[in-house]
């Protein structure tokens, strides 16, 4: 039998949930837009109610503060508004139950099924929903996952944790749960919850299928077209619009802020991804704390090139470079930072330098205002914050659709900003916020016999010249 302090927990849990849901999902009594990873987590929960249960385990990794516990309490929300008694609905955060109680995330699912239902796994004769958020803070959290799922198909479950979540899972649970992953905002989503203006239906897959079919020109500039005369109809500027989601507009909570306080929120997020996440990933001394945060304030400062763990360890001064390789492989994990390697056989990747991303453009830009080095009129700040912006939308493509198979930079001199390896071959891609010429492109695509070529710039519109398609940077930033 259930721990009647397990069980007085949950009782507790289960006695807030309403009131928590309605806290978190509103402001000023007016209920938040949903983003568009909550209609695919509605739709497997809709599926589960209708007794469609392979997608019954459904994992939500992501970085701090991209909205996954607001999308589970709206969630929460919706199976109320269903009629769903609040005594079948658990909502909890293993970060709480661990660190406070010494709560794991079985002992509190055991009580909730235990202690409060009265039965057994086995035994459970109707629908049961969990919501646990911040897993990872459990290190046993997949096998308590596992184990429900194994033991019966009358549990919904969505958990969510840092964007290390899915590599601790396992491969018995990789094959059981669906992965819904959620990143930053891209400039579509930003518009649709800032702004409601909405792209023209279908945009997105098609500016995706441009990049690697330039058949779809006519179709994309038609799209791009019905776009801007939406703005125009709206009365707001694209270009200061996509400059504002460009410096602080990347993540839920800076729609209702201002720029100082949208930035001062990030900072202090980032923050919280040192101290909590990272250190749950990895048992670090104390004293890498400080270590930590000023290879974050390296890589923000940076202009765009390879950063070498030798290098780096230099430029920190007494830091072994093996101390620098782990910590921006656990950075890596949290997804605050992801790496782009050089292009080519495993030894070059070994040698070369690799490239590192702020997952979003708003996190530089945050890290960049303590550090006292932003300026939002400063055009090569720009430029860094758009080759940011490409970096993590081809890196969240390629998580989400597996496309492109690979993304990398070019090593060889002159070469292009990104490689990127899709079924027909290497495509090279540059990135400016300004007009920018093709002669990067050609030296990439002469080096390694590319067929097509991509400039991603401050254009005005869609153009195929010579094999290299030609787009602007606010259209590229819908997808």
């Amino acid at each position: 039998m259930a721990d009647e302090k397990n069980i007085r927990y949950v009782l507790a849990k289960l006695a807030e949930g309403s009131k928590l849901a309605k806290d978190k999902t509103e402001i000023g009594g007016e209920p938040l837009k949903y983003r568009r990873a909550y209609y695919r987590l509605e739709k497997h929960l809709k599926d589960f109610m209708s007794n469609k249960r392979e997608n019954r385990v459904v994992l939500l990794p992501g970085l701090r503060g991209v909205g996954k516990t607001t999308t589970l309490l709206q969630l929460y929300n919706y199976l109320r508004e269903k009629n769903v008694d609040p005594d079948r609905i658990l909502y909890f955060s293993a970060d709480e139950s661990t660190e406070y109680l010494g709560l794991g995330v079985y002992d509190v699912i055991e009580a909730f099924l235990e202690g409060i239902h009265r039965t057994s796994f086995v035994n459970l004769d109707k629908e049961l929903f969990i919501f646990i958020d911040e897993a990872h803070f459990d290190e046993k959290w997949a096998t308590a996952v596992k184990i429900v799922y194994d033991k019966t198909d009358k549990i919904f479950l969505a958990v969510t944790g840092s964007s290390a979540l899915s590599m601790e899972m396992g491969v018995d649970l990789a094959r059981r749960a669906k992965k819904e992953p959620i990143f930053p905002l891209n400039f579509s989503e930003y518009m649709v919850l800032k702004h409601e203006l909405f792209p023209p239906k279908g945009m997105a897959e098609s500016v995706r299928e441009l990049l690697f079919d330039s058949g779809k020109l006519i179709e994309a500039s038609t799209k791009f077209d019905t776009l801007r005369k939406s703005f125009i109809k709206k009365g707001i500027p694209m270009q200061r619009a996509w400059e504002d989601f460009l410096c602080w507009g990347g993540f839920p909570f800076s729609l209702q802020l201002t720029q100082i306080d949208s930035h001062e929120r990030l900072f202090g997020m980032v923050a919280r991804v040192v101290e909590k996440d990272v250190f749950s990933l990895k048992s670090f001394n104390t004293d890498t704390r400080n270590t930590i945060t000023r290879i974050l304030s390296f890589l923000a400062l940076q202009k765009p090139g390879g950063t070498s763990d030798s290098n780096l360890a230099e430029w920190l001064g007494g830091v072994s470079p093996t101390l620098v390789r782990s910590i921006l492989d656990v950075l890596e994990k949290t997804h605050l930072v992801f790496s782009v390697k050089p292009y080519g056989g495993a030894g070059k990747k070994v040698r070369k330098p690799w490239k590192y991303y702020f997952l979003s453009s708003s996190l530089n830009a945050a890290m960049r205002l303590k550090l006292g080095a932003y300026d939002q009129y400063d055009k090569e700040m720009l430029g860094v914050f758009a080759e940011t912006l490409v970096a993590s939308t081809l890196f969240r493509m390629k998580e989400t659709l597996n496309v492109p198979q690979g993304i990398y930079y070019d090593s060889l001199k002159g070469g292009s900003d990104f490689l990127i390896q899709a079924s027909g071959g290497i495509i090279p891609i540059e990135v400016s916020i300004g007009k920018k010429d093709a002669r990067q492109v050609k030296n990439s695509m002469r080096k390694h016999g590319a067929k097509n070529g991509i400039v991603i710039s401050g254009s005005e519109s869609i153009k195929l010249d010579e094999g290299i398609l030609h787009i602007p940077i606010t259209l590229f930033s819908f997808v």
